[in-house]
């Protein structure tokens, strides 16, 4: 029987109300489409056209340069404009290609092609997934045709679609499990496959009444699919967590789900395996909320990926008058932007826009650590946030590695809890950080 909750976490304000039941929004782009060749975890994608070339929509505009990275998908039909470097989420730039869209929407030759799955072998399954592009959508980025390829199959004893959609704020998942449990299901069902002893389990929060009611009826006659709920705790999403909820196990650095019998899907993601498979069609949208209480018309839309925020902007009502804070992704986990021409990409699943910014309100009122344990308590990696963010202020590197600091996991748990207002998890990234880069350089 798998647990209800996890150790450590919060419950922090959710702010779902503001997008939770509005139905999804198809937006189609108006302006050029930007497609860095960085959208996921490994190596960059290498652009298989030029400037000036034609392209169409589902068409590999870049490829996989190794073995942990993804193919970059045009999501429009047009002209190539420019290979160029555009600024991301973190106020870096990456390589990116620009398409000028057409307005035809004209698909590739054998897009929306549709399968039988079960005529399908493992290798034939695993092509469709790599070939669609597809990473984790919840915001991971890892390249899922790797995930769904661990050693050793045979020893997976569940495979997990995560619909817990912790992030305050954001509410597309809600709203992706309310309307398309089919696909979900069906993408389970596909991954099964692949692992002749496992089961899958659709995770979900138990705020989130309707997405559970829904996929439960899907899969009321699945013999190896159910729905867990679980008890609404931030970060009820994070691959921890679900590891200690429905294996009962504990991961750490190094580590990966499959080590301990699990592959953990978001359920976009599942959709996605769903689209590519059955559908013949690879990742060219997504669905993202627009919330916040700083957006007239908070929103979830269907958007393809390239498409400027700045339109989604607009689509929403446009902004109030005094805007503090926005934020490509949630409170807790997210990156603060300080542009409004920012594309989608295929890890973006929400704009946040607030009247007020916490994080400045807090530095205001920051104190000196007082020792009350609160950071340790809540912590889901189970390790000493006030002494790792000492260390990193610091700069002691061989402390905070001795600490076990490369085991938090940037959740924002702790920052969140502390009393005193220290930006604790800012303080454990910046290190880990400078850990990764001194490991890779040596």
């Amino acid at each position: 029987m798998y647990k209800k909750t996890f150790h450590g976490g919060v419950h922090p304000y959710d702010g779902k109300e503001f997008a939770r039941d509005i139905p999804f929004q198809t937006w189609l782009p108006k302006g050029d489409l930007v497609f860095h060749l960085n959208q996921h975890i490994g190596k960059p994608a290498k652009p298989l056209v030029q400037k000036g070339d034609s392209v169409l929509a589902g068409q590999i505009i870049a490829e996989a340069d190794g073995f942990v990275s993804a193919n970059i998908i045009s999501s429009v039909s047009g002209t190539v404009k420019a290979i160029e470097k555009r600024e991301n989420v973190l106020g870096t730039t990456d390589l990116s290609i620009v398409v000028v869209n057409d307005g035809q929407y004209t698909l590739a030759e054998g897009v929306g092609t549709e399968e039988d799955p079960t005529t399908l072998t493992t290798q034939e399954i695993l092509a469709k997934v790599k070939a669609a592009g597809i990473v984790g959508l919840g915001g991971a980025g890892f390249p899922t045709h790797v995930k769904l390829a661990p050693k050793n199959p045979a020893a997976i004893k569940y495979v997990i679609a995560n619909g817990a959609e912790c992030e305050p704020y954001i509410t597309c998942d809600d709203q992706l499990m309310r309307n398309y449990a089919d696909e979900i299901v069906g993408g389970l069902k596909i991954m099964l496959q692949l692992f002749p002893n496992a089961e899958g389990v659709v995770l979900i929060e138990e705020n989130k009444p309707e997405a559970i009611a829904a996929v439960q009826k899907v899969c009321a006659n699945e013999n190896k699919i159910h729905v867990h709920p679980v008890h609404v705790k931030y970060p009820q999403g994070g691959e921890r967590a679900i590891m200690d909820v429905v294996a009962g196990k504990h991961i750490k650095l190094g580590m990966l789900p499959a080590d301990v019998g699990c592959v953990v899907d978001n359920v976009e993601t599942v959709v996605a395996v769903y689209k590519a498979v059955i559908q013949g069609r690879p990742v060219m949208d997504r669905v993202v909320t627009v919330t916040g209480d700083g957006i007239k018309e908070p929103k979830n839309f269907s958007v393809y990926t390239g498409t400027d925020m700045s339109e989604l902007i607009d689509a929403a009502g446009g902004l109030k008058a005094k805007i503090e804070k926005i934020i490509s992704g949630g409170p807790m986990m997210g990156f603060p932007l300080y542009d409004l021409h920012i594309p989608c990409t295929k890890t973006t699943s929400a704009f946040l826009f607030l009247e007020h910014d916490a994080v400045a309100e807090a530095q205001k009122i920051q104190t000196a650590c007082i020792n009350c344990g609160r950071c340790v308590g809540v912590c889901p990696g189970h390790v000493l946030p006030a002494r790792l963010a000492t260390l990193a202020e610091r700069g002691d590197m061989a402390g905070f590695e001795a600490l076990d600091g490369m085991e938090c996991c940037e959740c924002g748990c702790c920052s969140y809890i502390c009393p005193a207002k220290r930006p604790l998890t800012q303080s454990i990234k910046s290190m880990r950080k400078m850990v990764l880069a001194s490991r890779k350089k040596k």
